[in-house]
This record gives C-alpha cells, sequence and structure tokens, in this order.
C-alpha cells in the first residue's frame, strides 16, 4: 500500500507542500485477496488481509476490487509489506480535496502500476512498472482527485490509457 505524508528531504523544500505516497504492501504474508470477499447487504465487504473496505472499481470495461485506504493511517500504510494480490484487486485512494499526487514505493514489495485519476474521474497518467522499494517520487500529471494501484503491467494488459473513465 501507499503511505501519504509530507515529504521531508531537499527535493520536499525545492518544491514546496508535496504529498508522498509510499507504495509499500501491507503487512500480511497470505495470498487471499478480495475476489475471496462476497458482497453482503448487512455490511460493506472487507479484505481478509487488511480489514479494508473493498469497493468495487470499473475501469476500460474491467471490473477491479479495490481496497479503500480512505483516512490518512490507512493511506499511509497502502501496499505497504504486502506480498500477493489478485490481477483483479487493487488500492484505491481517494484525495479531497484533489491535489498534486506524488508516490512512492517505500517498504513496498510488489511492483505496481500507479494511475492518477483527476477531478472528472479520467485517468491522467500512468506511472507503470513502480519498482520494489524505490523511493523516487511518481507525480500526477495535474491535480489527483484518487490514486489506484494495481499490480504491475496490469493497466497494460487490460488496455487502460490516460483519458480512461474510472468509476467507483
Amino acid at each position: 500500500m501507499m503511505r501519504l505524508r509530507l515529504m521531508r528531504s531537499k527535493s520536499a523544500l525545492i518544491a514546496g507542500m508535496m504529498v508522498l505516497a509510499a507504495c509499500s504492501p501491507a503487512t500480511g504474508a497470505g495470498k487471499q485477496g478480495a475476489s475471496d470477499v462476497r458482497d453482503s447487504a448487512a455490511a460493506p465487504a472487507r479484505h481478509p488481509l487488511s480489514g479494508l473496505q473493498v469497493i468495487r472499481v470499473e475501469i476500460g470495461g474491467h471490473r477491479i476490487a479495490a481496497e479503500l485506504a480512505a483516512s490518512p493511517e490507512e493511506q499511509e500504510k497502502g501496499l505497504m509489506f504486502r506480498t500477493a494480490m489478485g490481477p483483479d484487486e487493487g488500492m484505491i485512494f481517494p484525495m479531497d480535496p484533489p491535489r498534486r499526487a506524488y508516490f512512492w514505493m517505500r517498504n513496498t514489495v510488489l511492483p505496481l502500476d500507479i494511475l492518477f485519476i483527476g477531478a472528472d474521474r479520467k485517468v491522467l497518467n500512468i506511472a507503470a512498472g513502480a519498482k520494489p522499494y524505490d523511493e523516487t517520487p511518481l507525480p500526477s500529471a495535474g491535480l489527483a482527485a484518487a490514486v489506484l494501484e494495481l499490480n504491475a503491467g496490469r493497466a497494460a494488459q487490460l488496455g487502460i490509457k490516460a483519458g480512461d473513465k474510472v468509476d467507483w
């Protein structure tokens, strides 16, 4: 998962107040995923490893079971230390209000595709194949209302590109 925090380095001083999300896998070594979670009318579906609510994200004609990292604490942890994620799973980070977003891969074991989504719910840009543990900031190409993380290569496999509509 990603970590959301203020960057405390020289580049932060240069760039001003930048929000960074560290794309590190969440704790838990199991291979269970959101696809194991069944919809329930009584309560929102929860991911068996993270305990986060699982919501449906539709993009490019495909459905993704996305863990919802809504709170600052959930966003800070993100996918840190997670060792497996199913092909149709991901994590979504809503940002209200929309803002420039910078993600990094601190403590993230899984390589990821990071999709930055604008206020119009269209993909702004994709940081494809983000490398595990890399702390290089990966920026949005504009104000992001959300960020969606998928397994590395999945966006290309599904034909997802900038401008595609994302619904959740």
